[in-house]
């Protein structure tokens, strides 16, 4: 209980990393109850991380704030990422909103990179704390281990990890890495069954990228209902309508084999036939599930639908992964084993499907998945700013499009180009990942936050 003479003291203590290692006491940094805490390796924050040790810290990566103050005198506590590159995890879990801490919260800066515990204690206003000083009232400061011991654990450390084998070690793609292998194994001579295999491994690979960059949860039914949702279209009457539209009543119909075309002619009809036609039927499942998310409660409506471009660029880019998926396996890598097989043999045929179906589906990242991705920006964009909804979804169907035409067009005429357009395309998308995060929607007050700490909320403390 705190008396008159006493107050309470938060902290953090670097518990992990190399300076904590170098050091007889574990690095400790006080907090100051009248000001924030910017944690980072510029070396004007207030908690400064070695800039060559800890190179997955941002500049500016994290900040504890005060927040409020109880009725009992009691300061409050949260933490906040500040738009970092690796990301701020809060026992284990990525921070995706600001959020209370509490004594022995661990605060993890990057996937792997140093950790931080909270603590705070009561201390008399005369008592001096030292940087380096214990802490008071724990033990897991003192707790070290004896240099000749070793303990079961180390011996044994899977006892030990328990949930950060999933959390920190990405024990998911492990696994389903070692079933897709094992799967490849069991195929083998079956090529049909294997490209189906090998193709559905790196669209996930390539698509799991792009969701980690993103740092937001999306629950993974979701996003595979958009793949889905995007096959079922093609295979669908609704595929004729949309050919007959652009590529028919609008000068999308490509050229045949021996037709003289130039290149702004051709770069015309794929605007219309493979850029306005494709990205507008990759991008309905996106629309639909925007507006099932409209009639649902929460938490469901969060989790599923699109509130924030975070949301429009993970969708649209699951969907594009059902598109290179069905298109490239239903159409492109049969045409050419077909081809290459009446030409060369049926072995020549399966290893030039082969060739065909890696770089298509690995090189999504910067083809379909990055046009929808990108397009699903704008979509969330619009959501966060209805006025001007019209206005920013035409702007990126069009520009969308215009890159995906682009793609097409140059990669019949020059590799050289093709390079380039890739390239910016991919550099379009990790834009909009980039932009999607700085505005992704923190709720700073949550009811939760509210709940817990039952106290009148400030953004400064006035005393």
């Amino acid at each position: 209980m705190t008396g008159k003479n006493a107050r309470q003291n938060a902290f953090l203590r670097l518990v992990s990393g190399k300076e904590s290692e170098t050091r007889s006491v574990r690095q400790r940094y006080s907090l100051i109850p009248t000001s924030e805490a910017v944690i980072g390796r510029d070396p004007h924050c207030q908690v400064v991380l070695d800039a060559l040790k800890y190179r997955m810290v941002s500049r500016r990566h994290a900040i504890v704030r005060p927040l409020s103050l109880s009725p009992d005198g009691e300061i409050s506590w949260i933490l906040c990422d500040l738009d970092s590159a690796n990301g701020t995890y809060l026992n284990g879990k990525r921070l995706q909103e600001c959020q209370q801490v509490f004594p022995g919260d661990r605060i993890t800066l990057g996937y792997d990179g140093p950790q931080l515990v909270f603590g705070s204690e009561v201390v008399e206003q005369r008592t001096t704390i030292s940087a380096n000083t214990p802490v008071v009232g724990t033990t897991s400061s003192q707790n070290y281990s004896k240099p000749d011991s070793v303990s079961f654990t180390q011996l044994f450390p899977i006892i030990s990890t328990g949930k950060d084998l999933t959390s920190k070690a990405y024990l998911i793609p492990g696994i389903l890495t070692v079933i897709f292998v094992v799967l490849m194994f069991a195929t083998v001579g079956k090529t049909e069954a294997n490209q189906v295999i090998v193709a559905v491994y790196i669209a996930f690979a390539a698509y799991y990228f792009i969701y980690q960059l993103c740092g937001k949860h999306k629950p993974w039914w979701v996003l595979f209902s958009m793949g889905l949702s995007t096959t079922l279209i093609l295979v669908s009457p609704i595929l004729d309508l949309f050919l007959f539209i652009f590529r028919e009543l609008l000068p999308g119909r490509l050229p045949l084999g021996e037709e003289s075309i130039t290149f702004t002619e051709l770069l015309v009809r794929m605007f219309f036939g493979a850029g306005l036609m494709e990205e507008l039927l990759k991008i309905l499942p996106v629309i639909a599930i925007y507006f099932i998310g409209l009639k649902l409660s929460s938490p469901w409506k969060e989790r599923v639908g699109v509130w924030e471009p975070l949301d429009g660029i993970l969708l649209g880019a699951a969907s594009a992964v059902g598109f290179t998926l069905l298109e490239t396996l239903g159409q492109y890598v049969p045409e050419a084993t077909q081809n290459a097989a009446m030409q060369a043999g049926a072995e020549t045929g399966q290893l030039v499907g082969l060739q065909l179906l890696i770089p298509r589906i690995l090189g999504s990242v910067a083809g379909h998945m990055a046009y929808s991705g990108y397009l699903g920006y704008f979509i969330g964009l619009a959501v966060l700013k209805p006025k001007l909804g019209g206005q920013i979804l035409l702007v990126g169907y069009l520009s969308a499009s215009a890159l995906h035409a682009l793609w097409n067009t140059t990669g019949a005429n020059n590799a050289l180009l093709l390079v380039i357009v890739g390239v910016l395309s991919y550099a379009f998308l990790m834009a909009a990942i980039l932009k999607a995060r700085a505005l992704s929607v923190k709720k700073i007050l949550t009811p939760a936050f509210l709940e817990t700490s039952k106290s009148i909320i400030i953004y400064q403390l006035v005393f």
